[in-house]
């Protein structure tokens, strides 16, 4: 029998809010974390606004020896995986050290770190950079300073696939519990907000330029046009269900489906992927779309990828068919951190009851879908359908399920 991968701990790091229980009470009461950008000067750049993680001290909830040798990205993913841990009630030193792993997603890699280094090289010279500049940067080094801040010597690895890349680690990770690993630290956190980073991430060409943060990121909004990005994400702890029972945990719910695909060349006149990542998805967890209760939606906030998603979701649930919620819209979008911070929330969700707002936004009547908007909506809920898109023709979509 294939061991089923439940979720039994979760870490967040979010502009709305630090820590799992703020970042829930944030959320249900709509409080979003876009404002100006205050890590660096902005003014000179056309997008100003960021989901900026404010009240963040790595320096008392980390050892000083990691301070120098870490981005603020690591120092984020650090912290959310002691958080995580605590939750799942798992303790690294009493479990085997091969038997955990660690398998996160990165969009970025250390960029406040690396523009550091570069800097010191340019007016210093190089003996004045680092030698932690050879992996702070990295993109696996969120998953290397997971493994050995905790011991973890089972599978390790790192996925790179933009915005999808957190629910490609989850679903990696699943791959892993189902191969014979226990335990599996998983998930994703991104943090670029530094001159270097902004500039890659304007290259893009979908930074919003508006200055109110209520009215720059408008997903499904006749008004969309671009996106805030943000800083955060979240680390879940995934178990083998079995193991986790034998130690006496309570989990959230099951990694129930998984189905991933990559849109066809533009003007290829073929149809895009995300409603066969959606439809692979439903079929792995052996669930049908009336079995769905809400869907997390990825929420590009451009109108072309605004129509994208609700034709994949019109197509699959029908017109108005399952609610729809959009909770990055108080966050911005974490590239890799983005999707793992949604299954947090769809787990909660699963949990309390109820579905969390999308914010500001007033939904453009072409799209067919039932959002929930304003308020939380109590509801009874079984299963949850999270989605991300990532740059490149990236989809993903993971099923999850209460238990």
């Amino acid at each position: 029998m294939t061991a089923s991968a439940v979720v039994t701990g979760l870490g967040v790091a979010s502009p709305n809010g630090l820590g799992l229980k703020d970042y829930w009470a944030a959320t249900l009461g709509g409080k979003h974390g876009i404002g100006r950008i205050t890590r660096f000067d902005p003014t000179g750049y056309p997008a100003r606004l960021a989901g900026q993680i404010d009240g963040f001290d790595a320096g008392r909830l980390l050892p000083s020896r990691l301070l120098p040798q870490t981005d603020r990205v690591t120092r984020l993913a650090l912290v959310a995986t002691d958080w995580a841990l605590a939750d799942a009630g798992a303790d690294p030193k009493t479990l085997p050290e091969f038997d955990m792993g660690v398998i996160t997603a990165s969009a970025a890699g250390g960029f406040e770190f690396g523009q550091g280094e570069l800097q010191a090289l340019w007016s210093k010279g190089s003996q004045y950079v680092s030698a932690y500049q050879s992996f702070a940067w990295f993109y696996a080094v969120n998953s290397g300073q997971i493994s050995i801040r905790n011991g973890m010597k089972g599978p390790a690895g790192v996925v790179v696939s933009e915005g999808a890349g957190g629910l490609d680690a989850v679903a990696q990770a699943r791959r892993q519990i189902r191969k014979g690993t226990s335990l599996i630290v998983t998930g994703a956190v991104d943090a670029s907000l530094c001159p270097w980073g902004w500039v890659a991430q304007l290259a893009g060409g979908k930074l919003s330029t508006s200055d109110e943060p209520d009215h720059a990121y408008l997903p499904f909004d006749r008004d969309a046009h671009g996106y805030v990005p943000g800083e955060g994400g979240a680390i879940l702890i995934t178990e083998d269900a079995e193991a986790a029972r034998r130690r006496g945990a309570r989990p959230y719910g099951e990694i129930a489906g998984y189905g991933a695909t990559i849109d066809p060349a533009p003007g290829s006149q073929r149809p895009p992927g995300l409603r066969k990542a959606i439809e692979t998805a439903l079929a792995d967890a052996h669930l049908s779309a009336a079995d769905i209760d809400v869907v997390y939606a990825d929420g590009a906030g451009d109108p072309a990828g605004d129509l994208v998603e609700a034709d994949a979701l019109s197509a699959v649930f029908g017109d108005r068919g399952v609610p729809v919620t959009v909770p990055k819209t108080m966050t911005g979008r974490l590239y890799s951190g983005g999707a793992p911070l949604d299954l947090a929330a769809a787990f909660l969700s699963l949990r309390d009851g109820v579905i969390p707002p999308t914010v500001h936004i007033d939904p453009c009547t072409d799209y067919p879908l039932d959002l929930v908007l304003g308020e939380p909506r109590p509801a009874q809920l079984r299963t949850a359908l999270v989605l991300a898109r990532g740059n490149g023709g990236f989809n993903s979509a993971v099923a999850v399920r209460a238990l």
